[in-house]
């Protein structure tokens, strides 16, 4: 039987030559009642980029013939990359005059045609457009005399959408609209649309939000047949379930969260054994008893792959009743869990472990604030307020150190990076931006969830059943090697950087930098000379973590790939690891890897939008005003500024009028060219806000006369 594993392993062969389908069919050996069948294989195999059909219609891999699949990653100056499916092929540069009518996140095949001595990258040419991702645009309609057209709020797409006259009259100009592509470009013509739908005015607070929800597609209303399921869920657990169950009600535990957080996903406990050991319990709730599989409300959790964090709203994988509700583990109720229980030595190795369906519950709703005021300032008041858990807080945070102290010893890599905190008012207006605080509680929980992944990755690794890995896979060494030339600026070194690096050198240069005026703009660099972490069936190990096995377990409210992992560890506590669902799930946990890693990345770059909406609408009521920052990059025409609230803007060096200044691309400076004065990453200057794009999230600083 030719199947397409089949199919696509034989063409991978070395002796293979592209084939006609009659000599396909012949070597597969089908007669005259499966080729009618084969034939749609084939197109369809065609259709997903899996196989090349020439124009001689001979067959074969795109590797094989020198193409490459995968998606377009465009760029606001008009090129754009391919980011290959195969995850250990190079990315592909695409000159825009070669893209041929591809638009940003198209899936595609491209040719490669040359390779960039300098770059070392490679260069192709779009030849075929598998499928488009953009049916729907989000942007602004502007009217011209006989016509109209959207310009995309997405810089990506950096042509704009032609609108037939007699579409105009259902909106007015300058407002945000949706509008459907009706015609794909082409050479030297643009696309072309209808408005479907009028979102509002740009400089309401609403309109923008919602902007954002749909350019990156996100449902905010679930399915009638959704919403019929989740309201037969009773929320009465049966003592039936309780009896089958490792009983953990009398167990002391606390849920510790953000105030504002209401889907609960995680409790702890912790205990100081007599051989000195620390019996540490990660409670997570135990989403799969609700969630069915294959029922509609599954398949709508793996659609949209996770929850979405936005500035003002969350938009949730599962609706609210059993978010907020059933699955969240609330305070002196029963919940059904699934409970990792480690024991753990004073160096912070797992000695033994025991995986269990549990039944818990909660003594404390407990929130990051107290516990670290607790821990860090001896609060008085709040320390009697929980007089009952202070020692628990207490072992919880020598606990937290040795495993930190563990995973630094490896060579574990810890980004510090300052999040944003923006705090707005009942309108959406922006009243505050801060940096958010890693405290000494948000390092506890920190830590307990990444012993607990790597305890439940490594356990089931090696049961040799199909899982999804959270992967993180060795950097390029071409990547490396930039980074290293840049660094070099700033008087540092790689060292061993040959075929593969260890993470410890990349963490004993965080440790140099650290405190450092530098050290944001190499954390960044560093981040970026990185792969994207990312969901797979195989276990590649996690580089960041410098973890050989690792998984996420802890968030099955919030992230479909934990909630896959538990459903199979369920059928593996109950059922052992021979029972045919295994078998039958393997097939799936490679496209559970890849759609919740697509999902992840939308919800990344959707929530990191509003956010920088945010932050330019704060700035827009600061104009005019002065600030400190710290130059956080140079580009050819100006220096980016970060402030101490984590707001990023631009010195434009057509505001600087003392001096005609040239770029140094090698040492990444700006230097005037009669006073000789030079600008560099990590030098403080003082700055007035001058203008700002709510639109365009751009905020533009001029220098203070005074540093002059």
């Amino acid at each position: 039987m030719a199947t397409k594993e089949r199919i696509v392993e034989f063409m991978r062969e070395l002796a293979y030559n592209p084939m006609l389908e009659e000599e396909l069919a012949s070597v597969f050996q089908l007669g005259k009642r499966e080729r009618k069948s084969f034939t749609a294989l084939l197109d369809e195999m065609e259709q997903e980029g899996l196989i090349i059909k020439t124009r001689k219609k001979r067959y074969g891999v795109p590797e094989r013939m020198g193409l490459v699949v995968g998606r377009l990653q465009a760029n606001q100056k008009g090129f754009g990359f391919i980011i290959p499916d195969n995850p250990d092929t190079e990315d592909v540069f695409i000159a825009s005059n070669l893209l041929n009518g591809a638009m940003h996140n198209d899936r595609v095949i491209a040719r490669i045609n040359a390779m960039n001595t300098k770059s070392k990258r490679a260069e192709g040419e779009v030849i075929r457009i598998l499928e488009r991702a953009n049916q729907e645009i989000v942007g602004i309609y502007e009217e011209s005399k006989n016509f109209g057209f959207v310009v995309p709020d997405d810089s990506r797409i950096n042509v704009d959408i032609y609108i037939p006259k007699k579409e105009g009259k259902k909106v007015k100009n300058g407002y945000k609209v949706v509008c459907q592509i009706t015609r794909w470009p082409e050479a030297r013509r643009n696309p072309e649309g209808v408005i479907v739908e009028v979102l509002g005015h740009p400089k309401d607070n609403e309109t923008n939000i919602q902007a954002v929800i749909k350019k990156y597609k996100l449902e905010t209303e679930f399915p009638s047949e959704v919403v019929a399921e989740v309201e037969k869920i009773s929320e009465e657990i049966s003592e039936e379930e309780i009896k089958r169950r490792l009983d953990l009600r009398d167990l002391r535990m606390v849920t510790i969260d953000g105030a504002d957080a209401k889907d609960l996903d995680d409790a702890v406990s912790i205990e100081k054994l007599e051989n000195g050991n620390y019996r540490l319990g990660v409670h997570i709730a135990d989403v799969t008893h609700y969630v069915r599989e294959n029922t509609p409300l599954d398949q709508e959790a793996l659609k949209r792959g996770t929850s979405v964090y936005l500035v003002d709203r969350v938009i949730p994988m599962l609706p609210k009743k059993l978010s907020n509700g059933v699955c969240s583990l609330n305070p002196k109720i029963n919940r059904l869990t699934l409970s990792v229980i480690m024991e753990i030595d004073k160096s912070g190795k797992v000695q033994k472990h025991q995986v269990a369906e549990s039944v818990i519950k909660i003594d404390e709703r407990m929130i990051y604030e107290d516990v670290s005021d607790i821990l860090e300032q001896d609060d008085a008041a709040l320390k009697e307020k929980y007089s009952h858990l202070v020692d628990d807080f207490k072992l919880m945070e020598d606990l937290c150190k040795i495993l930190r102290k563990r995973r630094e010893e490896r060579g574990a890599i810890d980004f510090d990076f300052p999040e944003a905190k923006v705090i707005l008012d009942e309108k959406g207006v922006p009243l505050e931006v801060k940096k958010y605080d890693r405290r000494i509680a948000n390092r506890i929980i920190e830590e307990f969830m990444l012993v607990c992944n790597e305890t439940v990755a490594e356990y089931f690794y090696w049961m040799n059943v199909p899982f999804v890995y959270r992967v993180h896979e060795d950097p390029s060494v071409e990547k490396l090697e930039d980074f290293n030339k840049f660094i070099h600026n700033f008087g540092y070194h790689l060292k061993g950087l040959s075929n593969e690096i260890h993470p410890k050198v990349l963490q004993e240069l965080l440790k140099k930098i650290e405190g450092k005026r530098e050290e944001v703009v190499i954390n960044t660099l560093m981040l970026r000379s990185l792969k994207k972490a990312r969901y797979a069936a195989d276990n590649l190990g996690h580089f960041g973590l410098a973890a050989e096995y690792y998984c996420h377990f802890t968030s099955p409210i919030r992230r479909y790939p934990d909630l896959a992992i538990h459903r199979i560890i369920k059928a593996i506590l109950n059922y052992g690891t021979e029972n045919k669902w295994l078998s039958k799930i393997s097939g799936l946990v490679g496209y559970i890897g890849e759609q919740s890693s697509i999902r992840e990345r939308k919800a990344d770059e959707a929530e990191r939008e509003t956010v920088d909406m945010k932050k330019a609408q704060y700035m827009a009521e600061k104009i005019g005003e002065e600030f400190e920052g710290v130059v956080s990059g140079i580009i050819s025409f100006g220096l980016f500024v970060e402030l101490d609230n984590t707001i990023e803007g631009m010195i434009r060096v057509s505001s600087l009028e003392d001096d005609y200044y040239i770029y140094n691309s090698e040492h990444h400076t700006l230097t005037g060219e009669r006073k000789k004065r030079v600008f560099r990453i990590g030098d403080v200057l003082r700055v007035k806000v001058a203008m700002v794009d709510i639109l365009q999230r751009e905020i533009d600083f001029t220098l203070v006369e005074d540093n002059q």
